[in-house]
């Protein structure tokens, strides 16, 4: 905090009288407003939005976003500094007024969603597709994690969804079943036009109402995640968004206000609408994922609570817009998430009150922590392994990628580290199933946790998946978004 309120003093040129910590829903970032006293001749200090976030190449993607944006007059806040560790930098301040707080405040007082809701709704669509149009011919070398929406993002997705969902909610399922569907479906994602900037998070939170709501300009914040992909991604993230709850006849009336604003007609956008519920459908099963991970796992309220919201509209998208691809796998657990919990479990299910957290992480970032609370577990260092990512042909690819996989393989060090990680963890696992603990932790880490330590996270799992009844908890702490 205190190298923010340096950075303020050299940009502003006068002292930070203030530096207010404010709130960050399930992100590392940690932000802070900061203000100068009144002026001289009374008028109003300087203020700007100070952060703090550790993800270089994250951070590197959001200026590279911001200033694009910015040189092309599209609303987003002006980056002011960076400071030179590329840790710290300072925003524009566009106060504390989001388009979900505005929401929320008239559900709350019995208020719905009125004109002037609406009206911001469609301004706000309509800033979509200039942003998506203008970021379209951005650099995406900088993007992170990945520079377009293809299937290997497809399925992260889905496969957050498996694991952080449906494997915390003890929902049962055929893995290979499952895999089909989520190659299905990728398959027919990507038949899409996928040349438009993906916001990845555009949602309510994330846009800013400067201003009185009936002379209000709305901004966009939180773009890091930006990628290239196709266009219908982000609207179905607005307009189905769980905690949002739109009437349904106010989704399809916005609906309808984009496709014209983007003056998309006839047979066009017949085949835009059939590829925007497929869309939809993996945004809402990547949001559960997030929402296991952060309410199942983390036991944090807020995300707990938007669980029947999403599960609500995924059991209407699925009803009401059937795609024309067979998901039968999908369908079956999407009807069990439905359930209550309790009616998930099978008859003759296993003691599984044991959860392994395996994960992978960069040692750029620093250790891992344990949300479990327990401050234990294990951490494997990868670095003395062979580096596939030393090899230009490697660069793009992870862990989870077949031919970095071949790769490790191929290499006799590997398997014997896993062999030993395996004994030393096996160990732990069989007495913590004996006296009824609940939680183990196990990271493994690399220079820049993409190659090594995704790998071995992976082979981890796998290994003790077929050994022990217990939760096993997969995460790539820097690859998941």
């Amino acid at each position: 905090m205190e190298q923010l309120k340096e950075l303020f003093v050299r940009w502003a040129g006068v002292p930070c009288a203030e530096c207010l910590a404010l709130g960050a829903n399930g992100s590392s970032r940690r932000y802070y407003r900061l203000l100068s006293s009144p002026l001289e001749g009374g008028k109003e200090g300087v203020s700007a939005i100070g952060c703090i976030a550790d993800d270089l190449r994250e951070n590197e993607a959001f200026f590279a976003y911001a200033r694009h944006f910015h040189a092309k007059g599209m609303p987003v806040p002006e980056l002011y500094v960076v400071d030179t560790d590329r840790r710290h930098y300072l925003q524009q301040d566009l106060g504390d007024q989001t388009l979900y707080s505005l929401l929320y405040d008239k559900q709350r007082r019995g208020g719905g969603f009125d004109s002037a809701m609406l009206e911001l709704y469609k301004q706000a669509l309509a800033d979509l597709a200039a942003l998506q149009q203008a970021g379209a011919d951005i650099d995406f070398t900088v993007a992170y994690p990945r520079s377009d929406f293809d299937r290997q993002s497809i399925l992260w997705d889905l496969n957050y969804f498996k694991y952080h969902f449906l494997k915390l909610r003890h929902i049962p399922f055929d893995e290979q079943l499952l895999e089909d569907d989520f190659n299905r479906l990728a398959d027919y994602l990507l038949t899409a036009d996928r040349h438009y900037f993906l916001y990845r998070d555009f949602q309510a939170r994330n846009i800013m109402v400067n201003g009185e709501i009936q002379n209000s300009k709305l901004y966009y914040i939180d773009f890091q995640g930006g990628r290239r992909g196709a266009a219908q991604y982000d609207v179905a993230s607005l307009l189905y968004s769980a905690k949002s709850n739109l009437p349904e006849a106010i989704r399809r009336e916005l609906l309808g206000h984009y496709l014209d604003v983007r003056d998309i007609h006839g047979d066009e956008r017949r085949r835009w609408m059939d590829l925007f519920w497929g869309y939809l459908l993996v945004r809402i099963l990547q949001t559960l994922g997030a929402y296991g991970y952060r309410g199942l796992f983390e036991r944090k309220d807020y995300f707990l609570q938007s669980i029947p919201l999403a599960l609500t509209n995924l059991r209407n998208l699925l009803r009401d817009h059937p795609l024309p691809i067979p998901l039968p796998e999908i369908s079956q657990v999407v009807q069990l998430s439905c359930l209550e919990p309790k009616e998930t479990q099978p008859a003759t299910a296993v003691d599984q009150t044991l959860t392994v957290t395996i994960l992978s992480f960069s040692y750029k970032n620093g250790l891992p922590s344990d949300p479990a609370g327990n401050g234990g577990g294990f951490v494997f260092d990868c670095r003395a392994l062979p580096n596939p990512g030393r090899y230009p042909e490697y660069k793009t690819y992870t862990g989870r990628d077949r031919r970095v996989i071949e790769f490790l393989q191929g290499e006799p060090a590997v398997g014997l580290f896993l062999d030993h990680a395996e004994a030393i963890v096996s160990q732990s696992v069989e007495k913590y199933l004996e006296r009824n603990f609940t939680s183990l932790q196990v990271a493994f880490g690399c220079t820049g946790g993409q190659h090594r330590s995704v790998y071995c996270a992976e082979q981890l799992a796998a290994r003790l998946s077929k050994k022990y009844h217990c939760n096993i908890l997969l995460r790539h702490r820097e690859q998941d978004y």
